[in-house]
């Protein structure tokens, strides 16, 4: 039987071109057409749900037009709508917010009342994630040429999911994504041709994961053309277990064998032996360079052909771009896309910028836009005031896509497919320019986020609940904290939360260091699940850390900032500082330091979901 002709390079590079073509021309129409667009997705979204209990509840009575949806539909946020999640979660199968079945629920990195929140979602909703996606490289194309000629070395990971009372899976959104068909059955693409088996990227044992991905990686260096992870924190990781565990893995590859006792898993076994052989040169090339003092440039060093890094290094992310330089020797840090687990945003359409220029075109066809104007106080960078529940006047102070103003910043308000109305987000952007008519934007914070060291996001409410259960350990000596704020230490890998405390202590017995490693914990238990899920599952956060400061070192700090220009009267001690000098003048007056001696307790799903059980 003749074989089937086979596709020529030509042939192939002309497919990628005119796919390419397609996606650049897809981005500069919808631009092009931004408010046309939007009306259109709106009255959509409106149209096809206009039965859902929640329309149904806030009389919009089938009205599509934007006037009418705008006058009748609230803006609100999770909290509003958390009773409705929770039918859902406990079984109602109801149309409540839309009319196609909720398929699952994925599990935002914010938290409500400590726990994850639950955004609803549908089947559909994965095609428009997998829209986005096909658009990142034709853009990346236009500044790095050849892309489809090598592997990209990305570490991909899947989380632990639950199951809600009903039955509906709860996860992360990048966890259903790897999972689905989208991304296991994709069809054979030259942009997502992965040094990391699937297996690799699915098995749930995160130090498996990490190993074989970080092997097949290596086995595959001279292919390999960009590196990346999702966050800038999840790929420094990466680079630290390879420091750490470099010898093991050349064995592997020296002998063509993998370690049977770290990797059990026999499908990931069975998938890493397929690209795995026996290469004593590349085994010794990768010990010369690890065995090396300086870990500087390591990754050219290691796969000397890759172009750029592909990590999010927008928001809190930004403090690991110094240890990214020094390893990648100053690679371009590429911030391809801007997404959440409610919707998926936007592209970078100049990915080769420096990382503070970073901006996001907003893809008119993802759902329906709409822009809190912000206002800082004082001009305050770290005081952003946007009430918790809006005025009927300041909801009519919303913007549509097309209308925000150059160098305004706004809070992000969005309805979705699957059944989000006027979703207050959460995330405060700024306006850099425009493509076409749609709008550009710089990422500029989470609103009320105060630490964060990977996908964890702990504010000032929760930091001061934590410190108030920490205390309680002090009491019996007579001791109290006086004054405190807090950083997050990414100089360690992971990261992790530091906690400066002056104290008054009136007690004549010492205070024993256990007593301050039971403080550590005690904040730690009270913090969020996805801090607690950081640092016992996913090992992404260290332990926290309490350094006891000079009595007067807060007084010095308020001295510090008055010297800067800040008032008197209004002077407040700061709960979280970034500014090096600030963190230098801490730093210089520490007197003892201790770190929570374990774990805080975690398990997947919700708090409640457990109890039941």
């Amino acid at each position: 039987m003749p074989e089937a002709p086979k596709t020529s390079r030509k042939a192939n590079d002309f497919i990628v071109a005119e796919e390419n073509k397609k996606a650049l021309q897809f981005i500069e129409e919808v631009t092009t057409k931004a408010d046309e667009v939007q009306k259109r997705v709106l009255a959509e979204i409106l149209s096809r749900n206009a039965d859902v209990e929640y329309l149904q509840r806030h009389g919009l009575n089938g009205y599509t037009d934007r006037e009418t949806f705008k006058k009748v539909m609230p803006v609100i946020t999770y909290e509003d709508i958390q009773p409705d999640i929770i039918r859902i979660a406990n079984g109602d199968k109801s149309p409540i917010f839309c009319s196609q079945p909720i398929s699952e629920f994925l599990t935002s990195s914010g938290t409500s009342g400590g726990e994850r929140k639950l955004m609803p979602t549908t089947e559909e909703e994965l095609g428009r994630r997998s829209l986005l996606y096909s658009l990142l490289m034709p853009v990346m194309s236009q500044f790095v040429p050849d892309l489809e000629k090598g592997k990209a070395m990305y570490f991909l990971f899947i989380k632990s999911e639950a199951k809600t009372p009903g039955g509906l899976l709860a996860r992360p959104v990048l966890t259903s994504y790897y999972k689905s068909p989208h991304f296991k059955n994709r069809r054979p693409d030259p942009y997502t041709n992965y040094t990391s088996p699937n297996e690799a990227i699915l098995c749930p044992d995160s130090y498996q994961s990490m190993y074989s991905q970080m092997l097949c990686g290596l086995c595959q260096n001279a292919q390999v053309l960009r590196v990346g992870a999702v966050f800038a924190s999840g790929f420094i990781r990466a680079i630290r277990f390879l420091e750490k565990h470099w010898p093991l893995l050349c064995e592997d590859i020296r002998t063509g064998t993998i370690n049977t006792d770290l990797i059990t898993d026999p499908s990931v076994r069975e998938a890493v032996m397929k690209i795995l052989k026996p290469d004593p040169e590349l085994a010794d090339f990768i010990e010369a360079e690890c065995s090396k003092k300086s870990w500087q440039g390591i990754i050219t060093r290691l796969w000397p052909n890759t172009k750029y890094v592909d990590v999010i290094v927008t928001g809190t992310m930004s403090q690991y771009i110094p240890t990214l330089d020094y390893y990648s020797n100053g690679l371009p840090l590429v911030c391809t896309m801007y997404a959440s687990s409610e919707c998926y945003f936007g592209v970078n359409l100049n990915p080769l910028c420096k990382p503070e220029d970073v901006s996001y075109t907003l893809i008119p066809t993802m759902c329906y836009f709409e822009f809190l104007p912000i206002l800082r106080n004082n001009g305050a960078m770290d005081s952003i005031s946007t009430p918790k529940s809006l005025s009927e006047k300041e909801q009519q102070k919303l913007v549509d896509l097309v209308d925000v103003k150059i160098g305004q910043e706004y809070e992000l308000v969005v309805t979705t497919y699957a059944g989000l109305y006027r979703y207050r987000v959460g995330d405060v952007l700024r306006v850099a320019g425009f493509k076409n008519n749609a709008p550009q934007f710089n990422f500029i914070c989470r609103k009320n986020v105060v630490l964060s060291i990977d996908s964890d996001k702990t504010d000032e409410v929760e930091l001061q609940n934590g410190m108030k259960n920490a205390v309680g350990h002090l009491m019996p000596f007579d001791a109290h904290v006086t004054e405190y704020t807090s950083y997050a230490d990414t100089t360690t890998i992971p990261g992790h939360y530091v906690l400066f405390w002056e104290i008054n202590v009136n007690g004549t017995t010492p205070i024993p260091p256990s007593v301050f490693e039971d403080c550590c914990l005690a904040v730690e238990e009270s913090l969020n699940s996805v801090y607690r899920q950081g640092r016992a599952s996913d090992k992404s956060i260290g332990p926290l850390e309490i350094r006891i400061v000079e009595i007067g070192t807060f007084d010095k700090l308020m001295d510090y900032a008055i010297s800067l220009g800040a008032s008197i009267n209004q002077y407040k001690t700061p709960r979280c500082v970034k500014f090096a000098p600030i963190i230098e003048l801490l730093n210089s007056r520490v007197m003892s330091n201790y770190f929570s001696p374990k774990c805080p307790k975690w398990v997947p799903g919700h708090k409640q979901w457990n109890n039941m059980n």
